[in-house]
């Protein structure tokens, strides 16, 4: 089975996701014991979907993340590049999903209010140019929200972190994925990432204003959010 490196070859990253597809869902849902869900639900609430009507979801998979934003009423599309994934989650769910790289995203200057990413930011080629990228397509004063996998705060919590996804999490992805290999690249990633304050440097580099983070989980998982640079005047 395919499995990506650090080095993070486009063609790679997606086959890979291809391969992890069909249990994708399930896989995430039992190596996160149960915590992804509240995770989509922090997601939800950093959006401010009432303000925030038209999201773009970016490296959207399976639509996972899409689904609990649209449920609020908003008008949401999945974008993603593994067709896999895309297949996946329209097979799941009555949903708009377009195939599309985050870095060449297949729509027109600020055409969306938010853009959210979720455990998608870690998997492309060219961070900073994703995230300018995202900037784009963002309305002015739209609003950026990436909720990542991080840096936990507290060191010996850390310190068994780190060694659960080196050593305990290829094991159970051995019993539940169709691609174990996978979540070898997924532990290697992780531990490659930068840290919040890391993160956030990148996101305001990249031309995103009032750069902030949230901790989830004591830091397994942050959500960043960020403003596009401008003054959203309302239409008439």
């Amino acid at each position: 089975m395919t499995r990506a490196t650090l080095a993070k070859a486009p063609a790679d990253v997606a086959a890979m996701f291809d391969g992890v597809a069909r249990r994708y869902d399930v896989t995430n849902a039992v190596l996160s014991l149960g915590q992804d869900r509240r995770w989509r639900r922090a997601l939800v609430g950093a959006v401010d979907t009432a303000e925030n009507r038209r999201i773009l979801d970016v490296a959207a998979g399976t639509g996972t993340s899409t689904a609990a934003l649209a449920a609020t009423g908003a008008s949401v599309v999945a974008c993603d590049f593994s067709l896999g994934m895309l297949q996946a989650g329209h097979d799941r769910r009555a949903l708009p999903f377009v195939a599309g790289d985050a870095l060449r995203l297949p729509f027109l200057d600020d055409a969306f209010d938010a853009v959210t990413i979720s455990f998608g930011l870690r998997n492309l080629a060219d961070l900073d140019a994703g995230l300018v990228e995202m900037r784009r397509v963002t309305r002015p004063g739209g609003r950026l929200v990436v909720c990542e996998f991080s840096a936990p705060t507290w060191r010996p919590f850390r310190t068994l972190y780190t060694g659960y996804l080196m050593r305990a999490l290829p094991g159970v992805a051995r019993a539940v994925s169709s691609n174990p290999e996978a979540y070898v690249y997924l532990a290697e990633s992780i531990r490659a990432w930068p840290d919040q304050a890391g993160l956030a440097q990148r996101i305001h580099a990249a031309g995103w204003q009032q750069v902030g983070w949230r901790n989830l989980s004591g830091g397994i998982v942050a959500l960043h959010t960020g403003h596009a640079p401008g003054t959203h005047r309302p239409q008439p």
